[in-house]
């Protein structure tokens, strides 16, 4: 059941977005909560690496998930840091659990990674045919990204992700605190010229 992406070019991130459609934005979602609670086709797990599901979003997700997660992530092994891999949800009401490798295991989130992670994360999902997908803020917990960064990074990558045709139909961030939470949606507005 499992699948793995290697980095590379993570695309336009970078680039300027211009005006954001209404169409694209209905589709985007933010929301304080507990993404492990999240009944989704797939939740994003901010992984390392290594794919082993230590602390923070990770450790959630073995807690709540079961084993099985982690042995699906131990017979696909490591995959390149900006890569992404899919597993089942194990016990999760989530069907699958796609694991965005911004770092190394014990190392730092860089602003490349993150953008690729998120970009092969939304291509394994639409590859897959998923309909439903929620991130967190992923790097921004054990890593130390700074969230604000991290939301402009992220929300980028699912703008120009659904700026194509993908079957994704609704991207949520499923934020753990209010702080992180008003930061997503300060940023989303000003991408969307209502902040």
């Amino acid at each position: 059941m499992a699948d793995a992406r290697g980095g590379g070019s993570a695309g336009a991130g970078a680039a300027a977005l211009g005006k954001v459609s209404s169409a694209v934005a209905a589709r985007i979602e933010i929301l304080q909560g507990d993404l492990t609670e999240m009944s989704v086709d797939a939740i994003v797990n901010a992984a390392n690496n290594d794919l082993q599901l230590g602390g923070g979003v990770a450790g959630a997700i073995r807690r709540k998930g079961g084993p099985v997660i982690q042995q699906e992530c131990n017979d696909i092994g490591s995959i390149p840091v900006g890569g992404a891999a899919i597993t089942s949800g194990g016990g999760l009401k989530a069907k699958f659990v796609i694991h965005a490798a911004s770092m190394q295991l014990g190392g730092d989130t860089s602003a490349n990674a993150l953008r690729s992670a998120t970009a092969h994360s939304l291509r394994i999902a639409a590859e897959k045919g998923l309909r439903t997908i929620a991130f967190p803020a992923v790097g921004t917990g054990i890593a130390g990204f700074p969230m604000k960064e991290c939301a402009e990074i992220m929300l980028r990558e699912c703008v120009e992700h659904l700026r194509r045709e993908s079957p994704l139909e609704k991207i949520s961030f499923v934020l753990f605190d209010a702080d992180a939470t008003q930061m997503f949606k300060s940023v989303w507005g000003s991408m969307q010229g209502t902040a």
